[in-house]
């Protein structure tokens, strides 16, 4: 694919002054949409329908700036233009917010805080898992894994990567592809699921994983709810076959109430807050910044953060 032609930029549907700012400070023009627009800022990641609007309404966008590290919501668009619009997104930029809840949410699941937390008397049995020397299995090699990798190093930690190739992370003790995962589940006290949405790993997640399992295993997820089979999940808390979760997704999402995942003492659930807009927002205008800095370089590169139609992230 061509380097998309630098022109004005849009940001929609509703501009903020920090994202005009960050497109300002790089030196670019903001303004409406129409035919002359070049670049695109889309700030809602929920409404994929009206970036698609928006991209039949300016054939000439050659670069689309997506708000969130996940773009799965936006799959169907990338791989319609992806021949002639370059995607990035926000992958990494979130990093020490999300990591810094995935620490909280092993710390808490270890430290049985779900539990404690509903209780409605003094507990007189001892409960709880230190972290110091555990063996932890990271899902993911991107910048939520590697900032929760730096996270754990003060703990001393056994750390395994997996993902799709085999190089060495910087902070892992071993880094095995996907397919070895099953071999990795066993010995894990935590798994922390940093990975990508895509069609290959939906329900990464489910019965066989559970089982492979130590009782007293805990999972956090801060990636996708649907990289786990939720039911599985339930089954595996109710008969013991892994003794919590960390969620701050969950599949469906949001989590209807009623839902038995809400009554199982080892859940903790927090909803989707991993990063919230008042930590995202100068994230993303730095990432805005940075990628329209590129954008109006003309060279093809530069940019951060960019999204392979292949893959799908």
């Amino acid at each position: 694919m061509a380097p998309p032609t630098a022109g004005p930029v849009a940001i929609l549907p509703e501009p903020t002054d920090l994202h005009v700012a960050a497109v300002t400070d790089a030196g670019g023009t903001v303004a409406p949409l129409d035919d002359d627009t070049r670049g695109l800022v889309w700030l809602d990641p929920r409404d994929p329908s009206g970036l698609s609007d928006a991209l039949d309404a300016a054939p000439g966008v050659g670069w689309v700036q997506l708000p969130f590290a996940g773009v799965d919501a936006f799959a169907h668009l990338i791989a319609e233009h992806g021949d002639r619009v370059l995607f990035t997104s926000a992958k990494g930029a979130y990093a020490e917010p999300v990591a810094e809840h995935a620490l909280a949410l092993t710390l808490g699941t270890l430290r049985v805080l779900q539990k404690r937390a509903r209780a409605r008397s003094w507990a007189t049995e001892p409960e709880g898992v230190s972290l110091y020397g555990r063996n932890v299995v990271v899902i993911g090699a991107g910048g939520i894994a590697l900032e929760y990798l730096r996270l754990l190093a003060p703990f001393e930690v056994s750390v395994t990567v997996v993902r799709r190739s085999s190089s060495p992370v910087e902070g892992a003790d071993r880094t095995v592809t996907t397919d070895q995962l099953d071999d990795v589940l066993p010995d894990a006290d935590v798994v922390m699921i940093a990975a990508a949405m895509t069609s290959g790993t939906s329900k990464l997640f489910g019965p066989r994983q559970f089982a492979l399992m130590r009782p007293s295993a805990r999972l956090v997820n801060i990636a996708r709810g649907g990289l786990v089979d939720t039911d599985a999940l339930v089954d595996a808390l109710r008969t013991g076959a892994i003794a919590a979760a960390g969620l701050d997704v969950t599949d469906p999402e949001p989590l209807p109430d009623g839902h038995p995942l809400w009554d199982e003492p080892g859940a903790i659930i927090t909803p989707h807050q991993a990063d919230t807009p008042e930590m995202v927002a100068p994230l993303l205008a730095e990432r805005v910044r940075l990628n329209t800095a590129a954008f109006l370089g003309g060279a093809g590169s530069g940019f951060v953060g960019v999204v392979d139609p292949a893959a799908g992230y």
